[in-house]
C-alpha cells in the first residue's frame, strides 16, 4: 500500500488551493468596510510566508518499543505489545472528550513518513488555549523528531547569555495588516471523504479542524456546484436559455452534503466561520464552447444579457444557502481565471482576463450584490501569486485609492479538508494532497504533518490579529530560521519560527517589555511562542 502522504501536485492546472486573493468591497453606500493597512495577497503575506507543506516533517521508523507509544489504530501496521494495546484500551475508555490534550497515535509509511491515526474512538486533540500569566511563555513544537503540537512552557530572562546566536526582537509599535484567518476548502470531494466514516469518526475529524481541541480553522472555501474535486460534472441551472433563472437548484452535494457539515463545523467552533464561495463553471449555455468543460469564456461582452445572468447566478446561490442559514462573508469571481485559458478540455471553468473580470465586476456582479440583501465582498484574482501585481493594478482603475488601501486583508485557506487514499474523488483524475487522508473503508483517517504545520498559525492567529515588527540579527542572505511575529486582539503577542534545516539553530527572543526567551530551534521543526505582556 502506498503511504497516504500524497505527491503534492499543487503546480497542476485548477488546483484550487491556497490562492493569492485581494478584496474588494460591495460598492455599497455608506458600507466601507474594515480598515487595515494593504497586505497584498491572501496567502498570508506574514513576511516571509511560512509554507505549509514541508517534507520532513517526519520522524525514523517505528519500533514500538516505547511505552508512551499510543497503539496503531485500525488494525493494521503496529508492532505494540499486547498488554500495551490493552492498557491504551483501558486509558481510553476512561478519558473523556473534554478531559484534555491526547497524543498522537502514530503511523509510519517508510522510514520518511508519519501520519497520526484518528477513527470513531480515538483521535489526538489539545487543550484549549489558556494565555499564559505575565513573564510565562507558552511553546508549541512539531518536528521531523515525532512532536507534534507539543507543548511546554517557560519563563522571560531579564537578560541574555552573550553568544553568537542569532537573536530576533519585536517591535509591537509597527502595525502591518489585519490577518482574515486560516482554514480549507469544503468541494464535494471533501464531503464525501467525511462523510464516508462513522458519525463518531466524521466528530473527531471536525472537532480536529474546528474545534478548541483542534486547530480551530475559521475560514471555509465552497466551490459554487461542480469543481474537479466532484464526481460529476454540473451546474445548477442546465436548462438551456434559462435567463430568469427559473430551473436555478442546489445540488444534492449541497443539501445532503455540504449544507448540513458547514452547521456542525459552526456548532463546534468558538470563532465565528467565514465562508467564501468560488465558481468554476457557468452551465454551459452561458459559455462560449457551449459545456461546464473545457476552455471557454461567459458569450457576449459585460453588460449583456449573459453576464447579468452570471451575476444573478451568484445571488441565487447566496438566496438558496440563505434559505438554509448559511451566509457568505465573501465569493470569489472566478477560481483560478487565468489557468483556464491554459485549461486540459475536461476541467469545469470560464477564462477571464484581468481587464474582463475589472469590466464584469464593475457592470455586473457589484451592482447585482448591491442590489441584494447579502453584505457579501467580492474577492479578485484567485489565482497564483505570480498574477501580481498585474491583476490588481488592472482592476485599480476602476476604484479610487483610497477604497483599495482599506480593503485588503491578509489569510491562507487551502485546498480539500479531506480526500481519499488516492487524492480524490476527482472526476478529471487531478489527484492531489491533503492534510487529511480519510480511509473510510477501515473508519479511519490519517492526520498528515501539514495538518499541525497550519494549525501552528490557525489556532494561535484569530481574526484581527495584525502582523507586528520583527526585526532579525542575522545578516546573511540566506538564514536559517524563517519567522514572523502577530498581536492577537487579546494583545497577546505571537511568534511563529521554521527551521527548514537538518541541524539544531540556537536563538534568543527578545521582547522589550518583557525580556528575554533563550531557546533552540530543532532541526527541521515549526514552534510557536505564545505570551503576554501584562
Amino acid at each position: 500500500m502506498n503511504p497516504p502522504h500524497l505527491p503534492a501536485r499543487r503546480g497542476s492546472l485548477q488546483g484550487g488551493g491556497r490562492h493569492v486573493w485581494q478584496e474588494f468591497p460591495g460598492r455599497r453606500s455608506g458600507d466601507r468596510g474594515d480598515s487595515a493597512d494593504p497586505a497584498g495577497e491572501h496567502s498570508l503575506s506574514l513576511h516571509p510566508l511560512l509554507h505549509p507543506r514541508l517534507p520532513w516533517l517526519r520522524v525514523p521508523p517505528f519500533t514500538g518499543s516505547a511505552p508512551q507509544d499510543p497503539p496503531e489504530l485500525g488494525g493494521h501496521g503496529g508492532a505494540m505489545g499486547a498488554v500495551g494495546i490493552l492498557s491504551w484500551l483501558l486509558l481510553l475508555q476512561t478519558v473523556p472528550w473534554a478531559a484534555g490534550a491526547r497524543p498522537c497515535s502514530p503511523k509510519y509509511f517508510g522510514r520518511d513518513a508519519m501520519v497520526c491515526v484518528c477513527n470513531a474512538t480515538y483521535c489526538d486533540t489539545l487543550d484549549p488555549l489558556v494565555l499564559p500569566a505575565p513573564g510565562s511563555y507558552v511553546k508549541y513544537e512539531s518536528s521531523k523528531a515525532g512532536k507534534r503540537l507539543e507543548r511546554s512552557q517557560g519563563s522571560f530572562q531579564p537578560n541574555a547569555t552573550p553568544g553568537p546566536r542569532l537573536l530576533l526582537t519585536l517591535n509591537v509599535s509597527a502595525l502591518y495588516q489585519h490577518l482574515k484567518g486560516f482554514g480549507g476548502s469544503l468541494s464535494d470531494a471533501a464531503a464525501l471523504n467525511i462523510l464516508g466514516l462513522s458519525q463518531q469518526a466524521q466528530d473527531n475529524l471536525l472537532h480536529s479542524y474546528f474545534s478548541e481541541s483542534g486547530i480551530e480553522y475559521n475560514l471555509i472555501r465552497l466551490p459554487m456546484a461542480c469543481s474537479d474535486f466532484s464526481v460529476r460534472p454540473y451546474s445548477y441551472d442546465d436548462v438551456p436559455h434559462d435567463y430568469e433563472l427559473t430551473h436555478f437548484r442546489l445540488a444534492e452535494e449541497d443539501v445532503k452534503m455540504k449544507i448540513p457539515l458547514l452547521h456542525r463545523a459552526s456548532a463546534m467552533s468558538r470563532r465565528p466561520l467565514s465562508l467564501f464561495a468560488s465558481p468554476w463553471t457557468s452551465p454551459g449555455w452561458l459559455k462560449s464552447n457551449g459545456d461546464v468543460r473545457g476552455k471557454g469564456t461567459l458569450k457576449g461582452q459585460t453588460g449583456d444579457k449573459y453576464h447579468k445572468t452570471w451575476a444573478n447566478y451568484f445571488i441565487k446561490f447566496l438566496d438558496e444557502y440563505a434559505k438554509h442559514n448559511v451566509t457568505f462573508w465573501a465569493v470569489t469571481v472566478q477560481n483560478e481565471p487565468l489557468a483556464a485559458l491554459l485549461t486540459p478540455p475536461q476541467f469545469p471553468t470560464i477564462a477571464f482576463t484581468a481587464a474582463k473580470q475589472r469590466d464584469f465586476v464593475v457592470q455586473d456582479l457589484g451592482p447585482a450584490l448591491a442590489r441584494s440583501p447579502h453584505r457579501t465582498r467580492i474577492i479578485i484574482l484567485d489565482d497564483q501569486r505570480i498574477h501580481l501585481p498585474h491583476w490588481a493594478k488592472v482592476v485599480k482603475t476602476s476604484f479610487p485609492p483610497a477604497q483599495v488601501l482599506n480593503h485588503f486583508v491578509a489569510g491562507w485557506t487551502d485546498w480539500n479538508l479531506a480526500l481519499d487514499l488516492e487524492g480524490g474523488p476527482n472526476w478529471v483524475k487531478n489527484y492531489v494532497d491533503s492534510p487529511v487522508i480519510v480511509d473510510s473503508s477501515k473508519d479511519i483517517f490519517y492526520k498528515q504533518p501539514m495538518f499541525y504545520h497550519l494549525g501552528h498559525f490557525s489556532k494561535f492567529i484569530p481574526e484581527g490579529s495584525r502582523r507586528v515588527g520583527l526585526h532579525s540579527s542575522c545578516r546573511r542572505l540566506i538564514c536559517q530560521l524563517e519567522h514572523v511575529a502577530v498581536l492577537r486582539p487579546d494583545r497577546a503577542l505571537v511568534l511563529v519560527v521554521l527551521n527548514r534545516f537538518g541541524w539544531d539553530a540556537p536563538f534568543a527572543i527578545q521582547d522589550p517589555a518583557v525580556g528575554f526567551i533563550e531557546t533552540v530551534a530543532p532541526a527541521n521543526s515549526i514552534q510557536t511562542y505564545l505570551w503576554r505582556q501584562q
